[in-house]
């Protein structure tokens, strides 16, 4: 098996594939920034702020759980204590916010200094840091929201969409640029580089979380590195250093060659013995040469040498990486292979439902069906059946009147068992009573049921975009990514299908 393996790598996945002259020339850089050896300084970024800690709160919903950023396979980012959230400024800005558990940095002006320090750098290749707040014994970071989720998901989580070769590369390649610009700024030394700190912006373009620029002593006498693989000086000594970064670049082009994490050891043992095909993503058959995948392996290897010196630096970095690049004409998000969804994002802008179920906001797709009332029930030609000439008519309304007194007041089991007496009364066809009910079972982690409501809502009012955002709701519930984007995708093209008309 394993021959048959290497044969084939050989002559399918080392084939050379011929593509234009200008395929193979570097990203070019974007237009505001100022060139500063591999990557520039961004204008654009708002400069740096001190928020009050009343600003913050109201930007992430009294940080609201809901407003969690979570990472399918980690968890809630931070996880308990020093949990981030997804915030928007009065301004409309989308941010991550940091929240430090109380205690870490009981130093409030080293915090304030180090905070300064990380928010004067600005790059492209960076998230940048915008600000922060230190007030009382609260200690939080703010730094531009990145909307297309972090490089351990698109690499190791969805399996069904595998991250293309040319955005590989990419990726190692601006992530070098970020390393290089970083050190140029005197700032070398990055905490906990792995891939959850790898973040896509609204393009697609990769970027390096500036949290882990920010150095708190505390920390490191407190916490181990939540590193799976940390560099052999850490081990040793339980200090990290700024060659360390670089170590920890050796792992991530080893996560990107085989799109899973690789024991360092291990990669090195087949990498010295020439076994590549062993450690090469299989799901990447066809889209490299032979000459390229050796190159990087190489490289990762340097990296990962035990004594710091023998590493490369970030410079040289750079350098190996811009002569790799492919596909520099084409945008990241198509090599990231969700332009689709990053449509459907804009598409939601506008539409308070639809990105409240996006980001699966609970409270205020309570808000909004509240708010909404039955407005969209009108006109819809219900026919009322015989019950409606008898006494169970009444009954049947004021059951639908419990339900939404019940429904207000945030009680979602009684408002569930209300809606239910007045469906099966058969009194009328109500989308918005199957919409209301759909959410109870949602609250009260019913998913499958409020699927089949939400579907039930579509059938009566096939032209009801809040039918297909809660149906998307209920499959994101359900773990059913794909399914759900498709139902937003739907939702935002009816309902902009609406406005035009």
């Amino acid at each position: 098996m394993g021959d048959r393996r290497r044969s084939k790598f050989s002559l399918c996945c080392f084939a050379p594939r011929l593509r234009p002259p200008s395929a193979f020339e570097p990203p070019p850089p974007s237009a505001d920034l100022r060139q500063n050896g591999g990557d520039g300084e961004r204008e654009s970024c708002p400069s740096f702020t001190e928020f009050r800690f009343e600003q913050l709160e109201a930007a992430t919903g009294r940080f609201s759980p809901e407003n969690v950023v979570r990472d399918p396979g980690r968890g809630r980012l931070g996880g308990p204590s020093d949990a981030v959230y997804r915030g928007e400024l009065e301004d409309g800005r989308s941010v991550a916010v940091k929240r430090y558990e109380r205690g870490a940095w009981p130093d409030p002006q080293y915090f304030l200094e180090e905070a300064k320090s990380v928010g004067s750098l600005r790059s492209e290749r960076l998230a940048n840091l915008i600000g922060c707040c230190c007030e009382g014994d609260d200690r939080l970071l703010v730094a531009e929201f990145m909307p297309n989720e972090t490089l351990a998901k698109h690499l190791f989580l969805w399996r069904t969409r595998t991250m293309k070769w040319a955005m590989r590369l990419r990726v190692a390649y601006y992530l070098a640029q970020a390393l290089e610009y970083c050190s140029s700024k005197g700032k070398p030394l990055y905490h906990d580089l792995h891939a959850y700190r790898v973040l896509f912006d609204q393009d697609g373009n990769p970027r390096l979380s500036c949290f882990g620029l920010v150095k708190n002593n505390v920390d490191w006498r407190r916490y181990r590195t939540k590193l799976a693989f940390p560099p052999t000086e850490y081990l040793r000594t339980g200090t990290m250093k700024p060659t360390s970064a670089i170590y920890s670049f050796g792992t991530m082009l080893l996560d990107l060659l085989s799109g899973k994490n690789v024991p360092p050891a291990h990669a090195l043992d087949q990498i010295r013995s020439k076994n590549f095909s062993m450690l090469i993503d299989s799901a990447l058959e066809g889209q490299f040469s032979s000459a390229d995948a050796i190159e990087l392996f190489r490289l990762a290897s340097r990296c990962l040498q035990d004594e710091a010196r023998e590493r490369p630096n970030a410079k040289s970095l750079v350098t190996i990486l811009r002569s790799l690049q492919k596909e520099a004409e084409v945008p990241s998000l198509v090599l990231l292979g969700v332009k689709e969804e990053v449509c459907i994002t804009e598409a939601l802008l506008w539409t308070p439902l639809g990105q409240a179920c996006s980001r699966m906001n609970l409270t205020a797709i309570h808000e909004i069906l509240e708010t909404n009332g039955y407005k969209d029930d009108e006109g819809i030609g219900t026919e009322l059946s015989f019950q409606m000439w008898t006494y169970q008519m009444q009954e049947t309304l004021d059951s639908k009147t419990r339900g939404d007194t019940c429904f207000k007041a945030k009680e979602f089991a009684a408002a569930t068992d209300c809606y239910t007496q007045f469906i099966e009364g058969g009194l009328m066809a109500s989308p918005t009573v199957y919409a209301r009910r759909c959410f109870s079972y949602l609250m009260n982690d019913m998913p499958r049921e409020a699927l089949g409501d939400a579907v039930q809502a579509l059938v009566i009012y096939p032209d009801w975009p809040t039918a297909l955002y809660l149906q998307a709701a209920c499959l994101f519930s359900l773990g059913l990514e794909d399914h759900a984007n498709l139902c937003l995708r739907d939702g935002a093209s009816l309902e902009a299908k609406i406005k035009r008309h």
